[in-house]
């Protein structure tokens, strides 16, 4: 229920006619011919609260709300009444609204009930917009939450590269460290020609004397038996 407050009129001989084409072209909701139409007014008169009031109203059909508190917020100085200044709150608090900024808009809100607290219709957008600033709160926070939870997600990820790097590395340098002790091992020797007949004929050798050893105990043996039978 974000209805502008106000009666759009039309007084003031030399601006009349002007006005009153702002006012149709309003109703039509042609907000833009409005506009042109009370701006001409406010040229007219340059002094007149009706001409400038109405622009407001004609900027905020347009959807152009931050101008169009900067067009009512201009009014506040220009009238001691505080049945219109009450109007001008609401429209304020009406355009904030609309622009989502509903802190500030509460406060318009606000401001008007102070000075008329029996309307209803500022009551009722002040517990609107504590609704919308509410939610707008809560996903605000929602969207935190669920930037922290993939931070964390992140994080975790590349701690667990990290991990797999530091294993990877470690498992690559033992492996090198093991083909390292591989190729400090000495390697056998090649036997020369020359070496090879040596040690053979050692062997021969050594299997002649072994051979000789074993004939004289046979030949030593077999005297003692011969001996002791005669």
């Amino acid at each position: 229920m974000l209805v502008l407050m106000g009666f759009i009129s039309a007084h003031g001989q030399n601006e009349r006619k002007v006005i009153r084409d702002g006012v149709r072209a309003y109703e039509n909701e042609e907000f833009g011919e409005a506009e042109v139409q009370f701006r001409k007014a406010e040229n007219i008169n340059q002094e007149s609260y009706e001409a400038e009031f109405n622009t407001g109203a004609a900027l905020y059909g347009q959807e152009k709300y931050k101008e169009t508190v900067k067009q009512y917020q201009s009014l506040l100085d220009q009238t001691d009444d505080a049945g219109k200044t009450a109007q001008i709150w609401h429209n304020i608090g009406n355009s904030l609204l609309e622009a989502r900024q509903y802190a500030p808009s509460i406060e318009a809100y606000k401001s008007s009930l102070r000075l008329n607290p029996s309307d209803e219709d500022t009551r009722y957008n002040l517990a609107y917009a504590k609704q919308k600033l509410n939610e707008q709160q809560q996903q605000n926070q929602d969207q935190e939450q669920d930037k922290d939870q993939e931070q964390q997600d992140q994080d975790k990820d590349k701690d667990q590269e990290q991990n797999k790097d530091q294993q990877d590395k470690e498992n690559d340098q033992q492996q090198d460290q093991g083909e390292d002790q591989q190729d400090q091992q000495p390697l056998p020797r090649e036997i020369s020609k020359e070496d090879a007949e040596r040690m053979l004929k050692a062997i021969q050798q050594q299997e002649k004397d072994v051979k000789e050893k074993v004939d004289k105990k046979k030949a030593a043996a077999a005297k003692v038996k011969t001996e002791k039978d005669w």
